[in-house]
């Protein structure tokens, strides 16, 4: 592991940001045991990023233990924790084609996975979804992420937006930062959840085309004609977070 001391403070800075952010998917039981990833791009010319270690739990995740990787997903040195190059199949792909997409983060939630198994895909039920409402594409399942020309079809079908659903196999937000990646991948998964809820409660009642469109307009700060603004609540919601892994895994810095 490198010796925090000797990192560069922007590096620095980007690690304790992901490593918080894989204690909170922790937290919020958003893991699959070992598997999944969370990746952040790392200031440079070499296309360098940094992912977990394979074989480790997001709760054990720290600044110091993330480990170093190339575009292609080989360790950047030459000696280090196993990494799984399969995991960075889809990850890669999409931070070579989006320079804004800095941070990738992947789970399997059983909500996610349900609505991604659903004809429907995800539906504006609630405020929540509304936030995604044309702002998420779908990705159809081409079994396990192995095969590189797959790459292509990623790239092609999450397009511009911050969000990718996987079809049968679960959800991908995208950041220009680890918290942006973060909180997308949470209201994602609380829409999921709310969609699961609602379909088994009963017949649903969809808001119209014109109000989905507006209230996403609205929760993703774009240009609405509104008397209000709210231009401050992300900000605070991630300070918010960083308070809560203070808390609960204060090692995560380590």
């Amino acid at each position: 592991m490198p010796d925090l001391t000797t990192i560069p403070a922007e590096e620095l800075e980007l690690r304790r940001q992901l490593a918080a952010v894989y204690r909170l998917i922790a937290h919020f039981r958003m893991t699959d045991l070992i598997f999944t990833h969370i990746s952040v791009r790392l200031p440079g010319p070499d296309e360098h990023f940094l992912i977990n270690p394979y074989g480790l739990l997001f709760e054990e995740i720290t600044a110091s233990n993330l480990v170093r990787i190339d575009v292609d997903g080989q360790l950047t040195e030459p000696v280090g924790p196993p990494v799984n190059p399969a995991g960075f199949v889809i990850h890669s792909a999409i931070h070579r084609s989006r320079p804004d997409a800095h941070c990738v983060l992947h789970t399997h939630t059983v909500a996610g996975c349900a609505v991604a198994a659903s004809a429907t895909g995800l539906l504006g039920l609630n405020q929540i979804s509304m936030e995604f409402h044309n702002r998420v594409g779908y990705h159809d399942y081409e079994g396990v992420a192995l095969n590189l020309d797959e790459q292509e079809r990623l790239v092609r079908d999450i397009g511009n937006h911050p969000a990718l659903i996987l079809r049968n196999h679960g959800l991908l937000t995208v950041g220009s930062t680890p918290a942006q990646a973060f909180l997308r991948m949470y209201y994602l998964n609380k829409a999921c959840e709310i969609q699961v809820a609602a379909t088994r409660a009963g017949e649903v009642i969809v808001p119209d085309e014109a109000i989905r469109e507006h209230t996403a307009r609205q929760l993703n700060a774009e240009d609405t004609g509104d008397d209000l603004t709210d231009d401050i609540g992300i900000d605070l919601a991630w300070s918010a977070m960083v308070r809560l892994v203070e808390r609960i895994a204060p090692d995560y810095k380590d």
